[in-house]
C-alpha cells in the first residue's frame, strides 16, 4: 500500500480535476451559477445589511478607491481621446436634438425649473448689483443720451440741417472751450452714478414682473422648437478636439481636489447613513429589491459577461493550472497521506 499511495494521490488528483473541468463549461456550469445565485438570494431573505457590513467599512472603500487612490496620468489623456472620438462620431451629425431630449421632457424640466421662483428672483437681484452690470448699465444710458442729444431727438428729425448744425456747434464749442466734450461727459456721469440705484431698483422690479411663469415658459418653449430639430453636431459647433481635452484635462484636476474635501467626504458619510439607517437591520433582499436587482437580472448578466470568460479562461488553460494550484497541496497533504498509507 505504501508504495501505491503516491500513484494514487496522483490519480485522484487528476480526476478532481477532470471532474472540475468539466463542471465548468456548458449547460453544466450554467445550472451551478444558477443553483448558487438562488441560494445567495435565499439567504439575502434573512441577512441584513448590518449583518454583512457596516458603515465604517463602506467609507472605508469610498476613501480607499475613491479619494486615496492614484490615478495615472494616462488617465486624463485616454479620458480626452474618447470624448474626441465621441464629439466626432457620425451619431453626432445624425441625431437630432430632440432624439436625446424630447419636447415632454424638457417641458417636465422647464416646469420644475419655474417652481424654483425665490431662486430666480435671488439671482436676478444678484446679477442687478454686481458692479459689472452696474457699469453696462450706465454706459448704455450714457451712449443713448448722447446719440439721442446730438442724432435721435424730435428737433433733429422734424427741422432739416439742425442735426448737422448741432454737430457743427459742438465741434466749434470744442475748440473755443478745449475740454468741453470731457466736462459734460463727466456732468452726465455724474448724474447717473446718482441716478443709477434708482434705475436699477426700478430695472429689478420690472423684470421680476415681466419674466412670469407665463413669460418665461412661452419664451424658453419658443426657443426649444427652433433648436430641437437641429443635430447635436450643429449645437457643438465652434467646440473643437483641442478645447474638449482641455475642458477633459480641467474637469479632471477639478474632480483630484474636489475628492479630498471635506465637502465631498461629508457628502458620502451622509448617503452612507443614511442607506444604513433605512436598510441596515432590513433583509438584503429589501434593499436589493429596491434598486431592481433579481435573479433574473443577475442571470442574464452572468450569461452575458461571467460565462464567455470562463470559457476564454478554459481554453487557456488558466482554469485547470488554477485547480492543480489548489488541490495539490491537499492531495500532496499529511491528511490525504494518512488516508491513503493507514499503516505507514
Amino acid at each position: 500500500m505504501a508504495k501505491t499511495s503516491p500513484d494514487l494521490a496522483s490519480a485522484l488528483l487528476e480526476q478532481h480535476v477532470k471532474h472540475e473541468m468539466a463542471a465548468l463549461k456548458g449547460a453544466k456550469l450554467r445550472k451551478a451559477v444558477a443553483r448558487e445565485v438562488e441560494e445567495l438570494f435565499r439567504y439575502a431573505e434573512t441577512l441584513t445589511l448590518n449583518r454583512v457590513c457596516s458603515t465604517e467599512q463602506i467609507m472605508g472603500v469610498i476613501r480607499r478607491l475613491v479619494v486615496d487612490m492614484d490615478l495615472d496620468a494616462g488617465i486624463p489623456e485616454l479620458a480626452g481621446e474618447m470624448a474626441t472620438e465621441v464629439l466626432n462620431a457620425d451619431v453626432q451629425s445624425n441625431t437630432p436634438l430632440k432624439e436625446v431630449l424630447s419636447r415632454e421632457q424638457a417641458t417636465a424640466f422647464l416646469e420644475e425649473a419655474l417652481e424654483l421662483k425665490h431662486h430666480r428672483e435671488r439671482v436676478i437681484s444678484s446679477i442687478m448689483s454686481h458692479p459689472v452690470y452696474q457699469e453696462l448699465v450706465a454706459n448704455v444710458v450714457y451712449q443713448g443720451l448722447v446719440s439721442y442729444l446730438y442724432e435721435d431727438n424730435l428737433i433733429t428729425k422734424s427741422v432739416p440741417a439742425v442735426g448737422s448744425m448741432m454737430k457743427f456747434g459742438k465741434r466749434m464749442a470744442n475748440k473755443a472751450v478745449p475740454g468741453l466734450d470731457e466736462t459734460f461727459e463727466r456732468r452726465i456721469k455724474a448724474w447717473l452714478s446718482d441716478s443709477l440705484p434708482g434705475l436699477i431698483s426700478r430695472s429689478e422690479k420690472f423684470l421680476h414682473q415681466a419674466l412670469t411663469d407665463d413669460e418665461l415658459r412661452d419664451t424658453v418653449m419658443a426657443a426649444w422648437v427652433t433648436l430641437e430639430d437641429r443635430t447635436i453636431a450643429e449645437l457643438q459647433e465652434g467646440l473643437g478636439d483641442i478645447q474638449l481635452q482641455e475642458f477633459v484635462v480641467l474637469g479632471y484636476e477639478f474632480w483630484l481636489s474636489f475628492r479630498e474635501t471635506e465637502y465631498f467626504d461629508g457628502c458620502c458619510q451622509a448617503v452612507v447613513d443614511h442607506l444604513f439607517a433605512k436598510y441596515g437591520d432590513q433583509p438584503l433582499s429589501e434593499l436589493l429589491g429596491d434598486v431592481g436587482v433579481d435573479q433574473g437580472m443577475v442571470m442574464a448578466e452572468v450569461e452575458a459577461l461571467a460565462l464567455p470568460i470562463v470559457d476564454v479562461l478554459r481554453e487557456e488553460g488558466y482554469l485547470e493550472e488554477a485547480l492543480r494550484r489548489r488541490l495539490s497541496a491537499f492531495y500532496k497533504s499529511a491528511a490525504v497521506k494518512k488516508i491513503l498509507q493507514p499503516d505507514a
